[in-house]
């Protein structure tokens, strides 16, 4: 590992909370993804797949602003314990439910249970924002955490289509469970590097009144539209060229171009406008969609999507330093939630739309779903982008007031 990833382990703590963060966010690559494969191996209906990892990405996306804003009053521990337990008991009536062949609302219903799963991302960058606030490890520890859930993403797909189409189509879903309770119940058992609660500091409302905040949350509505419609259609794509298990590799390589870019982005530093780079991340994810409508064959879409992907992890990472800038620290990790949240909107509205197009006209017009989603992120980039330039006072930040540019470090 280079050596400015490998010095930020050295603080004490942070390889443990580091390797629970890991287990924790492979869900995040496995449960939508396996629910998918694992309905379409019991029932052929890419509609009804696609509709319950949106039910799954919508409930996530209304619980999970409101536990991370209970985790900045009460503390991790205290409410990541419970809200987990609600989204695995939830997860084991979908697994009952779609292997017994119950009603379709009771697969929604469970669907929106799982919803409850916190957000782990948040929690561990939370917890290397009280390490490294205000200084240039910080940016390589986005960076580092970037690389960790693309890595996620290579294996998680890989794993969970592998296992409930070579095993039993449930295999999927029901590790991502075990990998959950695993993680959650690992890091909160980590008290000396939990993040001190805000209980007195939550009287200024919702972090989401941040005019910042706003444009990248909604930017990442339509960037999760793209991350979804991807992942539906990429399988559905393989499963009409006769290998649907090449579907996990295709989209592991997706990840894999974002791990590389991730990784190469933490080893550099930044003196310029972090917002004039988060524009033009959009717009390279946007302009990446435009080839996969061309693709014929599984070779060329594996090609196509891993240069898609190496504008991801850039683009979020210097998400996470503008939501450093825009939000105050006694709501950090509400902020970041909120744009997860706007991603698991994204990722909702992105599989669901996918999955009707595919069901109507085939899975290779369904990767038109993504290349408009694209469009839609630029255009909001666009029009939101003065309200970025524009810090709010008494943010939590890592980075210095846009007045004070000449020392900036990190993006």
């Amino acid at each position: 590992m280079p050596s400015p990833y490998r010095a930020l382990f050295e603080a004490p703590g942070s390889k443990g909370f580091s390797a629970a963060g890991f287990l924790g966010r492979m869900p995040l690559s496995m449960m939508g993804i396996g629910v998918v494969t694992m309905i379409s191996q019991l029932t052929g209906r890419y509609g009804l797949a696609g509709g319950l990892s949106a039910t799954i990405a919508l409930a996530a996306a209304v619980a999970g602003p409101q536990v991370s804003r209970l985790v900045d009053q009460y503390g991790q521990r205290r409410v990541l314990r419970p809200a987990t337990l609600i989204s695995l008991t939830a997860a084991a009536v979908l697994l009952l439910a779609a292997h017994q062949g119950w009603p379709d609302w009771v697969l929604f219903a469970a669907c929106v249970g799982i919803g409850c799963v916190p957000s782990v991302g948040a929690m561990i960058r939370a917890r290397w924002a009280a390490l490294y606030r205000g200084t240039p490890q910080l940016h390589t520890a986005y960076s580092f955490e970037s690389v960790v859930d693309e890595v996620c993403f290579v294996f998680g797909p890989i794993i969970s289509i592998g296992l409930s189409t070579a095993w039993f189509p449930e295999a999927g879903p029901l590790l991502a469970a075990c990998f959950l309770a695993a993680g959650v119940f690992w890091l909160t058992a980590q008290r000396a590097t939990e993040p001190e609660p805000h209980p007195r500091e939550r009287k200024g409302g919702s972090a989401m009144r941040a005019p910042g905040l706003q444009v990248l949350v909604v930017t990442f509505v339509a960037t999760g539209a793209i991350f979804g419609a991807v992942d539906v259609v990429t399988v559905a794509f393989a499963d009409e060229e006769g290998h649907k298990a090449a579907a996990s590799v295709v989209l592991a390589l997706y990840a894999g171009g974002s791990c590389v870019a991730g990784m190469v982005f933490g080893l550099l530093h930044f003196s310029g406008a972090p917002e004039r780079r988060w524009l033009l991340g959009v717009c390279a994810m946007a302009v990446s969609m435009i080839p996969l409508l061309l693709v014929g064959n599984l070779p060329f879409l594996a090609v196509a999507l891993f240069v898609a992907g190496l504008s991801i992890a850039p683009t979020m990472i210097t998400t996470m330093s503008l939501i450093e800038e825009h939000v105050p620290r006694a709501q950090l990790t509400e902020g970041m939630t909120w744009v997860s949240t706007g991603l698991a909107v994204g990722v909702a509205l992105g599989s669901s739309a996918a999955g009707w197009v595919i069901d109507a006209a085939g899975a290779h017009a369904g990767y038109g779903v993504p290349a408009v989603a694209g469009a839609v992120a630029v255009a909001v980039g666009f029009l939101g982008f003065r309200r970025l330039k524009r810090p709010a006072p008494g943010r939590g930040g890592s980075v210095e007031q846009h007045s004070e540019r000449k020392e900036r470090h990190v993006a």
